[in-house]
Protein backbone atom coordinates (compact mmCIF):
# COMPACT_ATOMS: atom_id res chain seq x y z
CA UNK A 1 0.00 0.00 0.00
CA UNK A 2 1.20 3.71 -0.54
CA UNK A 3 0.98 6.16 2.06
CA UNK A 4 -2.79 7.32 0.44
CA UNK A 5 -3.96 3.91 0.59
CA UNK A 6 -3.89 3.25 -2.91
CA UNK A 7 -2.70 -0.15 -3.99
CA UNK A 8 0.59 0.61 -6.22
CA UNK A 9 1.26 -1.05 -9.42
CA UNK A 10 3.85 -4.09 -9.50
CA UNK A 11 7.34 -2.40 -9.56
CA UNK A 12 9.81 -3.15 -12.37
CA UNK A 13 11.95 -4.84 -9.87
CA UNK A 14 8.77 -6.77 -8.38
CA UNK A 15 7.88 -8.32 -11.76
CA UNK A 16 11.23 -9.31 -12.31
CA UNK A 17 11.39 -11.62 -8.87
CA UNK A 18 13.10 -9.02 -6.75
CA UNK A 19 12.17 -8.16 -3.35
CA UNK A 20 11.73 -4.05 -2.22
CA UNK A 21 14.23 -5.43 0.08
CA UNK A 22 16.32 -6.67 -2.57
CA UNK A 23 15.82 -3.45 -4.71
CA UNK A 24 17.29 -1.11 -2.04
CA UNK A 25 20.30 -3.33 -1.59
CA UNK A 26 21.33 -3.44 -4.78
CA UNK A 27 21.29 0.82 -4.57
CA UNK A 28 23.00 0.76 -1.45
CA UNK A 29 25.96 -1.90 -3.33
CA UNK A 30 25.86 0.53 -6.12
CA UNK A 31 26.82 3.21 -3.99
CA UNK A 32 29.71 1.91 -1.45
CA UNK A 33 31.33 0.82 -4.36
CA UNK A 34 31.69 4.16 -5.96
CA UNK A 35 32.45 6.09 -2.51
CA UNK A 36 35.07 2.97 -2.22
CA UNK A 37 36.26 4.07 -5.86
CA UNK A 38 36.37 8.25 -5.11
CA UNK A 39 38.25 7.18 -1.98
CA UNK A 40 40.64 5.01 -3.69
CA UNK A 41 41.15 7.83 -6.17
CA UNK A 42 41.84 10.58 -3.51
CA UNK A 43 44.14 8.19 -1.89
CA UNK A 44 46.47 7.78 -5.03
CA UNK A 45 46.24 11.49 -6.06
CA UNK A 46 47.74 12.57 -1.77
CA UNK A 47 50.86 9.72 -2.56
CA UNK A 48 49.46 7.23 0.11
CA UNK A 49 48.75 4.23 -2.63
CA UNK A 50 50.38 3.98 -5.61
CA UNK A 51 47.58 2.75 -7.92
CA UNK A 52 44.00 2.57 -8.56
CA UNK A 53 41.74 2.01 -11.74
CA UNK A 54 37.67 3.41 -11.76
CA UNK A 55 35.03 1.48 -12.23
CA UNK A 56 32.82 4.36 -12.02
CA UNK A 57 29.14 4.61 -13.53
CA UNK A 58 29.68 0.43 -14.46
CA UNK A 59 28.50 -0.18 -10.99
CA UNK A 60 24.73 -0.22 -11.47
CA UNK A 61 24.97 -3.27 -14.04
CA UNK A 62 27.99 -4.74 -11.76
CA UNK A 63 25.89 -4.84 -9.15
CA UNK A 64 22.66 -6.06 -11.30
CA UNK A 65 24.60 -8.86 -12.53
CA UNK A 66 25.89 -10.08 -9.51
CA UNK A 67 22.46 -9.83 -7.66
CA UNK A 68 20.94 -12.61 -10.71
CA UNK A 69 23.65 -15.12 -9.47
CA UNK A 70 23.70 -17.80 -6.76
CA UNK A 71 26.07 -16.18 -4.14
CA UNK A 72 26.16 -20.03 -2.52
CA UNK A 73 26.88 -22.58 -5.73
CA UNK A 74 28.35 -19.54 -8.82
CA UNK A 75 31.77 -18.95 -9.89
CA UNK A 76 32.49 -15.20 -9.98
CA UNK A 77 35.37 -14.60 -12.23
CA UNK A 78 35.92 -10.62 -12.19
CA UNK A 79 37.68 -7.86 -13.93
CA UNK A 80 39.73 -5.01 -12.71
CA UNK A 81 36.99 -2.53 -12.37
CA UNK A 82 34.65 -5.05 -11.08
CA UNK A 83 34.07 -3.80 -7.56
CA UNK A 84 30.06 -3.29 -7.48
CA UNK A 85 30.40 -7.46 -8.12
CA UNK A 86 33.19 -8.02 -5.44
CA UNK A 87 31.47 -5.83 -2.81
CA UNK A 88 28.27 -7.19 -3.90
CA UNK A 89 29.49 -10.96 -3.89
CA UNK A 90 30.92 -10.32 -0.44
CA UNK A 91 34.15 -8.75 0.05
CA UNK A 92 34.48 -5.80 2.73
CA UNK A 93 35.36 -2.29 1.94
CA UNK A 94 38.33 -3.24 4.70
CA UNK A 95 39.75 -6.06 2.01
CA UNK A 96 39.99 -3.52 -0.44
CA UNK A 97 41.75 -1.24 1.23
CA UNK A 98 43.86 -3.78 2.47
CA UNK A 99 44.64 -5.05 -1.49
CA UNK A 100 45.60 -1.16 -2.87
CA UNK A 101 47.93 -0.67 0.21
CA UNK A 102 49.73 -3.79 -0.59
CA UNK A 103 49.64 -4.94 2.95
CA UNK A 104 49.77 -8.76 4.13
CA UNK A 105 46.23 -9.60 5.07
CA UNK A 106 44.70 -8.51 1.57
CA UNK A 107 43.26 -11.57 0.64
CA UNK A 108 43.34 -11.38 -2.82
CA UNK A 109 47.01 -12.03 -2.62
CA UNK A 110 48.62 -10.80 0.27
CA UNK A 111 49.45 -7.71 -1.08
CA UNK A 112 51.56 -8.92 -3.95
CA UNK A 113 49.04 -8.12 -7.10
CA UNK A 114 47.90 -4.51 -8.20
CA UNK A 115 44.68 -3.54 -7.04
CA UNK A 116 41.65 -4.97 -8.82
CA UNK A 117 43.22 -8.33 -9.05
CA UNK A 118 40.51 -9.66 -6.84
CA UNK A 119 40.68 -13.30 -5.84
CA UNK A 120 38.74 -14.54 -2.56
CA UNK A 121 38.27 -18.41 -1.88
CA UNK A 122 35.68 -18.08 0.66
CA UNK A 123 33.57 -16.44 -2.01
CA UNK A 124 34.38 -17.99 -4.96
CA UNK A 125 36.22 -15.57 -6.38
CA UNK A 126 38.61 -17.16 -8.50
CA UNK A 127 42.42 -15.33 -9.07
CA UNK A 128 42.70 -13.49 -11.66
CA UNK A 129 45.90 -12.30 -13.47
CA UNK A 130 47.49 -8.82 -15.31
CA UNK A 131 47.27 -10.16 -19.05
CA UNK A 132 43.35 -9.63 -20.00
CA UNK A 133 41.11 -11.74 -20.88
CA UNK A 134 42.78 -15.03 -18.79
CA UNK A 135 39.86 -15.14 -16.92
CA UNK A 136 37.91 -16.51 -19.72
CA UNK A 137 39.26 -19.76 -20.25
CA UNK A 138 39.60 -19.87 -17.10
CA UNK A 139 35.80 -19.36 -16.28
CA UNK A 140 34.92 -22.10 -19.27
CA UNK A 141 37.17 -24.70 -16.82
CA UNK A 142 35.19 -24.20 -13.66
CA UNK A 143 31.85 -24.28 -16.09
CA UNK A 144 33.35 -27.83 -17.49
CA UNK A 145 34.03 -28.88 -13.82
CA UNK A 146 30.65 -28.04 -13.01
CA UNK A 147 28.95 -30.12 -15.53
CA UNK A 148 31.16 -33.27 -15.31
CA UNK A 149 29.85 -33.47 -11.92
CA UNK A 150 26.63 -32.53 -12.17
CA UNK A 151 26.79 -29.71 -10.09
CA UNK A 152 24.04 -26.91 -10.29
CA UNK A 153 26.46 -24.08 -10.74
CA UNK A 154 26.94 -21.26 -13.05
CA UNK A 155 30.66 -19.61 -14.04
CA UNK A 156 30.06 -15.91 -14.31
CA UNK A 157 32.89 -13.82 -16.24
CA UNK A 158 33.77 -10.25 -17.27
CA UNK A 159 35.85 -8.49 -19.41
CA UNK A 160 36.42 -5.47 -21.04
CA UNK A 161 35.59 -4.90 -24.76
CA UNK A 162 39.04 -4.48 -25.73
CA UNK A 163 40.05 -7.69 -24.62
CA UNK A 164 37.69 -9.18 -26.50
CA UNK A 165 39.73 -9.56 -29.31
CA UNK A 166 42.20 -11.40 -27.76
CA UNK A 167 42.32 -15.58 -28.51
CA UNK A 168 41.31 -16.02 -25.13
CA UNK A 169 37.93 -14.66 -25.54
CA UNK A 170 37.48 -16.61 -28.66
CA UNK A 171 39.09 -20.29 -27.82
CA UNK A 172 37.00 -19.63 -24.49
CA UNK A 173 33.67 -19.08 -25.62
CA UNK A 174 33.95 -21.73 -29.18
CA UNK A 175 34.93 -24.20 -26.14
CA UNK A 176 32.46 -23.52 -24.22
CA UNK A 177 29.47 -23.77 -27.20
CA UNK A 178 30.55 -27.01 -28.26
CA UNK A 179 30.38 -28.66 -24.62
CA UNK A 180 27.23 -26.68 -23.86
CA UNK A 181 29.03 -25.46 -20.53
CA UNK A 182 27.10 -23.55 -18.01
CA UNK A 183 28.97 -20.17 -18.29
CA UNK A 184 27.80 -16.40 -18.54
CA UNK A 185 30.34 -14.30 -20.88
CA UNK A 186 30.32 -10.84 -19.80
CA UNK A 187 31.70 -8.02 -21.97
CA UNK A 188 31.65 -4.36 -20.41
CA UNK A 189 32.05 -2.58 -22.90
CA UNK A 190 32.91 1.05 -22.33
CA UNK A 191 33.79 2.52 -25.07
CA UNK A 192 37.73 2.54 -24.54
CA UNK A 193 40.71 0.15 -24.60
CA UNK A 194 42.61 2.48 -22.37
CA UNK A 195 42.90 4.91 -25.40
CA UNK A 196 41.70 2.99 -28.10
CA UNK A 197 37.61 3.56 -28.79
CA UNK A 198 35.17 1.36 -29.82
CA UNK A 199 35.27 1.87 -33.16
CA UNK A 200 38.73 1.16 -34.01
CA UNK A 201 38.66 -2.01 -32.42
CA UNK A 202 35.51 -3.80 -33.93
CA UNK A 203 33.51 -3.28 -36.92
CA UNK A 204 30.53 -4.78 -35.35
CA UNK A 205 28.84 -5.57 -31.99
CA UNK A 206 30.23 -7.94 -29.67
CA UNK A 207 27.02 -9.73 -28.88
CA UNK A 208 26.48 -10.77 -32.52
CA UNK A 209 29.83 -13.23 -32.14
CA UNK A 210 27.82 -15.66 -30.10
CA UNK A 211 26.14 -16.26 -33.37
CA UNK A 212 29.52 -18.49 -34.79
CA UNK A 213 30.11 -19.86 -31.45
CA UNK A 214 26.04 -21.60 -31.54
CA UNK A 215 24.48 -20.24 -28.47
CA UNK A 216 22.51 -16.69 -27.51
CA UNK A 217 24.36 -13.12 -27.62
CA UNK A 218 22.63 -9.96 -26.09
CA UNK A 219 23.23 -6.17 -26.01
CA UNK A 220 21.59 -4.22 -23.07
CA UNK A 221 21.78 -0.76 -21.80
CA UNK A 222 24.40 -0.39 -18.49
CA UNK A 223 22.20 2.16 -17.78
CA UNK A 224 19.36 0.36 -16.78
CA UNK A 225 20.35 -2.42 -14.03
CA UNK A 226 17.22 -3.29 -13.91
CA UNK A 227 17.29 -4.64 -17.44
CA UNK A 228 21.08 -5.89 -16.67
CA UNK A 229 19.32 -8.08 -14.17
CA UNK A 230 16.13 -9.75 -15.99
CA UNK A 231 18.76 -10.38 -18.52
CA UNK A 232 22.02 -12.40 -16.77
CA UNK A 233 18.95 -13.85 -14.74
CA UNK A 234 17.69 -15.51 -17.74
CA UNK A 235 21.33 -16.22 -19.39
CA UNK A 236 21.45 -18.43 -15.86
CA UNK A 237 18.06 -20.20 -15.60
CA UNK A 238 19.77 -21.30 -19.37
CA UNK A 239 23.23 -22.61 -18.41
CA UNK A 240 21.44 -24.53 -15.04
CA UNK A 241 18.99 -26.49 -16.89
CA UNK A 242 21.50 -27.27 -19.11
CA UNK A 243 21.37 -25.05 -22.69
CA UNK A 244 24.65 -24.11 -22.59
CA UNK A 245 26.58 -20.52 -22.65
CA UNK A 246 25.37 -16.60 -23.14
CA UNK A 247 27.59 -13.85 -24.14
CA UNK A 248 26.03 -10.80 -22.78
CA UNK A 249 27.59 -7.28 -23.92
CA UNK A 250 26.83 -4.38 -21.25
CA UNK A 251 26.94 -0.95 -23.32
CA UNK A 252 28.40 1.62 -20.73
CA UNK A 253 30.84 4.20 -20.67
CA UNK A 254 34.49 4.57 -18.62
CA UNK A 255 34.02 8.52 -17.23
CA UNK A 256 37.81 8.09 -15.73
CA UNK A 257 40.95 7.68 -17.03
CA UNK A 258 41.70 4.32 -17.72
CA UNK A 259 43.62 4.31 -14.53
CA UNK A 260 45.34 6.39 -12.10
CA UNK A 261 48.31 6.28 -14.67
CA UNK A 262 46.82 7.92 -17.42
CA UNK A 263 45.79 10.96 -19.13
CA UNK A 264 42.59 10.25 -20.82
CA UNK A 265 42.01 13.99 -22.36
CA UNK A 266 45.09 13.20 -24.57
CA UNK A 267 42.46 11.02 -26.43
CA UNK A 268 39.18 12.41 -25.77
CA UNK A 269 37.45 15.83 -24.80
CA UNK A 270 36.05 16.85 -21.89
CA UNK A 271 32.29 17.52 -23.43
CA UNK A 272 32.44 13.94 -24.64
CA UNK A 273 32.46 12.66 -20.65
CA UNK A 274 30.57 15.16 -18.99
CA UNK A 275 27.78 14.00 -21.81
CA UNK A 276 27.92 10.64 -20.36
CA UNK A 277 28.41 11.23 -16.75
CA UNK A 278 25.14 13.17 -16.76
CA UNK A 279 23.72 9.52 -17.90
CA UNK A 280 25.04 8.10 -14.41
CA UNK A 281 22.48 5.58 -13.71
CA UNK A 282 23.16 5.69 -10.09
CA UNK A 283 20.74 9.15 -9.38
CA UNK A 284 18.45 7.57 -11.80
CA UNK A 285 17.77 4.17 -10.24
CA UNK A 286 17.76 6.37 -6.76
CA UNK A 287 15.02 8.42 -8.30
CA UNK A 288 13.21 5.17 -9.07
CA UNK A 289 13.34 3.57 -5.52
CA UNK A 290 11.81 7.70 -4.44
CA UNK A 291 9.16 7.14 -6.24
CA UNK A 292 8.32 3.80 -4.87
CA UNK A 293 8.32 4.89 -1.45
CA UNK A 294 11.22 2.62 -0.69
CA UNK A 295 13.90 5.58 -0.41
CA UNK A 296 14.24 9.31 0.51
CA UNK A 297 16.70 11.87 1.13
CA UNK A 298 16.90 10.91 4.82
CA UNK A 299 17.89 7.50 3.81
CA UNK A 300 20.50 8.65 1.38
CA UNK A 301 21.68 10.75 4.72
CA UNK A 302 22.25 7.90 7.01
CA UNK A 303 23.30 5.90 3.95
CA UNK A 304 26.14 8.36 3.46
CA UNK A 305 27.21 8.79 6.87
CA UNK A 306 27.19 4.91 7.30
CA UNK A 307 29.29 4.77 4.07
CA UNK A 308 31.91 7.05 5.21
CA UNK A 309 32.82 5.65 8.69
CA UNK A 310 32.89 2.45 7.22
CA UNK A 311 35.64 3.51 4.63
CA UNK A 312 37.21 5.72 6.81
CA UNK A 313 37.80 3.02 9.56
CA UNK A 314 38.95 0.80 6.64
CA UNK A 315 41.27 3.24 4.92
CA UNK A 316 42.94 3.54 8.84
CA UNK A 317 43.21 0.08 9.53
CA UNK A 318 44.70 -0.57 5.73
CA UNK A 319 46.88 2.29 5.93
CA UNK A 320 48.57 1.09 9.62
CA UNK A 321 48.35 -2.88 9.17
CA UNK A 322 51.62 -4.18 8.20
CA UNK A 323 53.50 -5.35 5.08
CA UNK A 324 54.08 -8.71 4.23
CA UNK A 325 57.52 -9.52 6.04
CA UNK A 326 60.72 -10.52 4.26
CA UNK A 327 60.96 -14.21 5.33
CA UNK A 328 57.14 -14.98 3.85
CA UNK A 329 58.33 -14.02 0.31
CA UNK A 330 57.80 -17.66 -1.07
CA UNK A 331 54.77 -18.28 0.84
CA UNK A 332 51.96 -19.04 -1.53
CA UNK A 333 54.50 -19.95 -4.68
CA UNK A 334 55.99 -23.24 -3.08
CA UNK A 335 54.45 -25.89 -1.05
CA UNK A 336 54.45 -26.17 2.38
CA UNK A 337 55.28 -28.53 4.75
CA UNK A 338 53.78 -28.06 8.48
CA UNK A 339 53.83 -24.11 7.95
CA UNK A 340 57.49 -24.07 6.32
CA UNK A 341 58.25 -22.97 2.67
CA UNK A 342 60.10 -25.34 0.48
Amino acid sequence: MTQTGTVRQESRHAALGLTDEQAVAMYEKMMLARRYDERGQLLQRAGKINFHISGITQEPSQVAMTFAMDLERDWFLPYYRDYGLVLSVGMTVKELMLSIFAKAEDPNSAGRQMPGHFGCKRLRIVTGSSPVTTQVPHAVGFALAAKMRGEPSVAIVSFGEGSSNQGDFHEGCNFAGVQKLPVIFICQNNQYAISVPFSKQSAGRIADRALGYGFPGYRVDGNDPLEVYRVVKEARERAVAGEGPTLIEIMTYRVTAHSTSDNDLAYRTKEEVDLHKAKDAIPAFRSYLTELGLWSDEKEEELAKFHRAMIDEATEYAEKAPFQAPEDSFRYVFAEDEGEAR
